[in-house]
């Protein structure tokens, strides 16, 4: 755990004058847009996406409270990829110039940026691997875990039941299969005692289990951060 000094926070802080508000559906950044400013994710749940040729979309990764949106802008003048709304959100917006301000007055923040972005990108060649290599039931239930991870880093409180927060068809865009597909591995997951679902709500019966079915790798876990420089 890395503790921020006071003027790293007030740093942060910083980034996250300004607020706006986004409806459940709406497009914060669009692919191939000029890219101009960026974000910190404080309410809410987004997602980030790319349209491949035949019009699909791919779901790259899901966007949760303390994210920073935008980053992969930084070093392209269009935007690779469209974020876009899951629930109604808030987000704060900031100049990109911000960063540079942050890299040269505190090294420590940026390397933690570099290594959250680390995780994300590690995580991403995870779920690329699993497209190519694992069967459609690992894959939804790693979504199930990944998810339920993500919203428990936010919340202690919660434990085995969480409210999911997606379609069947934003499980499949995530996932490379169809919403039916998806509803049918969920079933199978059910039917093999693993998973309970009621009212939108996904219990784990067997997470161990659930873990060994979907390959899964916590990402968040078995960091090495002691080579971060000393606060100043």
């Amino acid at each position: 755990m890395v503790i921020l000094t006071p003027a790293e926070h007030r740093t942060l802080e910083r980034l996250e004058e300004r607020e706006r508000h986004l409806r459940r559906g709406g497009t914060l950044i669009r692919e191939n847009d000029r890219a101009a400013d960026m974000f910190v994710l404080r309410k809410g749940t987004m997602m980030s996406s790319v349209l491949l040729d035949d019009g699909s979309r791919q779901i790259l990764r899901f966007l949760f409270p303390g994210d920073m949106l935008g980053v992969s802008s930084l070093v392209y003048r269009e935007a690779p990829e469209t974020i876009s709304a899951l629930t109604d959100c808030v987000v704060c917006p900031f100049e990109r110039s911000a960063i540079a301000t942050l890299i040269r007055d505190h090294p420590r923040l940026a390397a933690l940026i570099m290594v959250y972005n680390q995780i994300e990108r590690t995580a991403l060649t995870d779920r690329l691997a699993a497209l190519g290599r694992t069967s459609a039931k690992a894959r939804v239930a790693a979504i199930l875990i990944e998810m339920r991870n993500r919203i428990r880093m936010m919340d202690k409180e919660i434990g085995a039941s969480f409210t999911l927060g997606l379609t069947q068809e934003e499980i499949g865009d995530a996932t490379g299969l169809t919403a039916v597909h998806v509803n049918r591995m969920l079933r199978q997951l059910e039917e093999d005692g693993l998973i309970a679902r009621e009212a939108g709500r996904v219990t784990f019966l067997n997470e161990r289990a659930l873990a060994r079915a979907a390959n899964y790798v916590d990402r968040y876990t078995g960091l090495d951060l002691g080579w971060l420089p000393t606060a100043s």
